[in-house]
């Protein structure tokens, strides 16, 4: 998590020019691959047996009757292939810039919003948006978080079989690789403080309700403005009237327009 802005708007100011000072630094020192991936990057052999590794992954979580069943296998090929291409499309757009992925904290919370988005619990937020876009028969989605209200708080996606709950699942990060979706299993995780999130799966039930149409660009919550890390719903009137809300809303009609229509640009 990034620091907290102290009170003294001096500080403050000289910690933001550092701050972009050490992002400009990194755009030019760090090489491309360490920012978001390529369009490209997706169809790579790599990424494609990561991709087919995920499958089997999802389907380990399932009966043993199930595993076979090829409803199932496209199921979980789905929720994988998305994952991927979701989560390069979300960095895509957040256009991170420094790596480690956790230093891209810092220009989101600058006082000077150099960086709209790429908070972990950005990605999560925007992960979960993705694979909500259709029904699942053998396998349910949750939120998940390490060390929560820690300095260390990290926010992920997680996929677990239907009638199974946390923490007997895969967990999904499209925030600590910038894009570059990473999985964990139930063992991978271990010895760790992971705990389930059910209230932040409850709220994007609710915001995204299975096959919704909503586009890429649409973002739960928004700055309110009033403080760095203050955020409020993004649909309601404070919301759609701040400075990020205004923002977003352009953003998801330009690329409506953009698409023809079309709520996903992967």
């Amino acid at each position: 998590m990034a620091r907290i802005l102290s009170t003294n708007p001096e500080s403050d100011i000289s910690s933001a020019l550092a701050t972009l000072s050490i992002a400009l630094a990194a755009a030019v020192l760090l090489p491309a691959c360490q920012r978001a991936p390529l369009p490209q990057y997706i169809t790579t052999a790599p990424v494609v047996a990561q991709r087919t590794e995920l499958t089997e992954q999802l389907l380990a979580l399932l009966p043993a009757e199930q595993r076979c069943l090829p409803a199932a296998r496209e199921e979980a090929a789905w929720l994988s292939d998305t994952a991927q291409k979701a989560a390069v499309s979300i960095a895509r757009q957040y256009n991170p810039l420094l790596w480690p992925a956790w230093m891209n904290n810092r220009l989101v919370n600058a006082p000077f919003n150099i960086r709209e988005r790429g908070l972990c619990w950005h990605y999560q937020h925007d992960l979960y948006r993705e694979l909500r876009r259709r029904k699942l028969s053998y396998f349910t989605l949750g939120c998940n978080v390490r060390d929560a209200g820690e300095g260390s708080e990290h926010n992920c996606v997680y996929v677990c079989a239907t009638g199974s709950s946390w923490p007997q699942a895969v967990t999904l990060d499209a925030w600590r690789r910038n894009g570059r979706l990473t999985a964990y299993t139930q063992a991978d995780l271990e010895g760790e403080n992971w705990q389930d999130r059910a209230a932040t799966t409850a709220m994007l039930n609710w915001i995204y309700p299975l096959e919704h149409n909503l586009p890429v660009e649409h973002w739960a919550l928004v700055k309110s403005g009033k403080k760095w890390n203050d955020y409020v719903p993004s649909w309601i009137e404070p919301g759609r009237n701040t400075r990020q809300g205004k923002i977003m809303y352009t953003n998801m009609y330009k690329g409506l327009q953009q698409r023809n229509g079309k709520p996903t640009d992967y």
